[in-house]
């Protein structure tokens, strides 16, 4: 193994709640709308920009864009905590001397914000965001780009995610492919495709690497 590829929102980190919240001050101030984190969830898989374009009624959509990065930006320390678990995980990770990469369906401008906030912006070799995309998950483009940037074949790369679109990118990418359920909110309670392996926690994740790749 030479890379593990991870989703970002509920695999890396807990940012699914100011995403809820992002999007729910957004389509309330425009459309006065209420929106469930339900259904939010149901409209992931484009970029955020790209969620707003589709769905919104109101005409103003880049005001509405700009506020939601606003409200992201601003809720971003009070809503999303510190994982120290996650921390040592990915520094392990890099120990190892494996590459590290994100393919996520979030838009640059959200991940930077993410990544400076967390005090992961120098963690990673290379990151595909929902800008990088023509076709988001559960196409595997993202995954297949991942690889070619890592210079990384298939056969040699992990791909982890929380969301049944993350398995099936990771699947028809041809790598093996983990499904997650290890922070406070994540995607998908139950995988339709079955991915490669499952884990409930990081430090078991952690030790299966330790006992797969560092026994021989």
């Amino acid at each position: 193994m030479k890379a593990i590829i991870f989703d970002f929102d509920g695999t890396i980190a807990n940012t699914l709640p100011i995403c809820y919240y992002s999007f729910q001050s957004v389509f309330k101030a425009f459309d006065n709308k209420e929106l469930s984190n339900e259904d939010i969830k149901a409209m992931f898989g484009p970029s955020e920009t790209g969620i707003i374009r589709e769905n919104l009624i109101h005409l103003n959509k880049e005001q509405a864009i700009d506020m939601y990065y606003e409200k992201y930006l601003e809720n971003h320390l009070q809503l999303v905590k510190q994982n120290h678990e996650m921390d040592d995980l990915l520094k392990y990770i890099k120990k190892m001397g494996l590459k590290l990469a994100i393919v996520t369906g979030k838009a640059k401008r959200s991940l930077d914000i993410s990544l400076r906030a967390l005090q992961m912006e120098d963690l990673f070799e290379v990151l595909v965001t929902g800008d990088d995309v023509i076709d988001p998950k559960p196409h595997p483009e993202g995954v297949i780009k991942a690889l070619t940037l890592l210079n990384v074949q298939k056969e040699d790369a992990i791909f982890i995610g929380d969301s049944e679109a993350d398995i099936v990118a990771g699947l028809q990418a041809g790598v093996v492919t983990i499904g997650v359920q290890w922070l406070e909110d994540y995607q998908t309670a139950e995988f339709t495709t079955q991915p490669n392996r499952v884990f409930k926690d990081i430090n078991d994740f952690k030790q299966f690497l330790q006992e797969k790749y560092t026994s021989k």
